[in-house]
């Protein structure tokens, strides 16, 4: 069974589990990708190596894109190369885009931000890389088919942004959103909701710029409020003790606190190729606490596990389990977490 397919089957959770990336470069690279996109391309492999190199040495994530549905004689024949600077960190958003007409070029573009045209416009980057994994080539070309019918000059296909087993997965920039399970049908509203300042919760993974644990607690956080704002809960700080972690975040200038678990899922088989299965890191809920004010969206008081109900022989399985029991608290989307 495909991978995508059996983390369907098990339920696994989304929220949390974005790639890291605070700054991106994008390359057009027309033509098939090997299992690793840059390296094994039409690029010369020399090439290849000092570009993913001096990218990654600058504390970027390089990330091949290329359009869809072009003929294979229109890929062969690639007589410029675009690139995408693009910084997804908190309220520093931006894409600069520029082209260069020899690849050789593209080891002397500034990664610094200086250079390149600015532009407003969401980059829209859909999985495509079947070499990496099936699922990405099988579920990804619908939605991104789908995508450039209606965002034709906003939409790319991409190569490995990690999670094939949340199969089709994208990612949209500046802000650097990764979505996964997306299908076709729902693609469109995804970006939309995405251009008035609104995130689709159905199928958010997470921010690449922040780390998971803050990834979850906006997603606890998003679906107790039910506001969905892209800024609407942003990351003051994290605790750290032991297994349970406490991510404070400002909502509307107020505090939102929340209490989690750090757990591993059962062993599994996390994409396709994998022949040994692993435990992945997963988030429970325990606890969720804002202080009321006027004017925005209000939180119980508490919600989830009230510490005085944790005792200190619970596990984090056995507090998984009693988040589940809560699930008409917190409407049960995470609480596999």
């Amino acid at each position: 069974m495909p991978c995508s397919d059996r983390s369907l089957e098990r339920d696994d959770p989304l929220a949390g589990t974005a790639g890291h990336g605070d700054r991106w470069f994008l390359v057009e690279i027309e033509g098939a990708w090997g299992t690793h996109a840059f390296l094994q391309s039409r690029l010369e492999p020399t090439l290849s190596r000092l570009l993913v190199k001096r990218i990654e040495s600058a504390g970027m994530r390089p990330l091949a894109i290329r359009r869809t549905g072009r003929r294979a004689d229109e890929r062969r024949n690639q007589t410029s190369w675009r690139w995408a600077s693009v910084d997804a960190r908190p309220g520093q958003e931006s894409v600069k885009w520029g082209s260069v007409d020899d690849p050789e070029e593209l080891l002397t573009v500034p990664l610094d931000g200086s250079t390149g045209v600015a532009s407003k416009e969401p980059v829209i980057c859909v999985c495509t890389h079947a070499r990496h994994d099936q699922c990405c080539a099988v579920k990804g070309r619908p939605v991104v088919t789908a995508l450039a019918k209606a965002f034709p000059e906003q939409t790319w296909e991409c190569s490995h942004l990690g999670g094939d087993r949340f199969a089709a997965t994208m990612i949209v920039f500046p802000h650097g959103l990764y979505f996964g399970r997306v299908l076709a049908r729902d693609a469109v509203e995804i970006v939309e909701r995405y251009r008035s300042g609104a995130i689709d919760s159905r199928y958010f993974r997470g921010r690449s710029s922040l780390p998971n644990v803050v990834q979850a607690a906006q997603a606890f956080a998003r679906n107790a409020t039910d506001d969905h704002r892209i800024a609407g809960f942003s990351h003051r700080s994290t605790e750290h003790d032991g297994e349970v972690f406490t991510v404070t975040l400002d909502h509307d200038g107020f505090p939102v606190t929340v209490d989690l678990i750090e757990a591993r899922s059962e062993p599994l088989l996390s994409t396709c190729a994998a022949t040994r299965a692993v435990a992945v890191r997963e988030f429970a809920l325990r606890s969720i606490a804002a202080i009321p004010h006027d004017g925005a969206a209000q939180l119980p008081p508490v919600i989830g596990i009230p510490a005085s109900d944790m005792s200190p022989s619970t596990t984090p399985s056995e507090a998984t389990d009693v988040m589940t029991t809560k699930s008409a608290v917190t409407d049960g989307r995470f609480s596999n977490q």
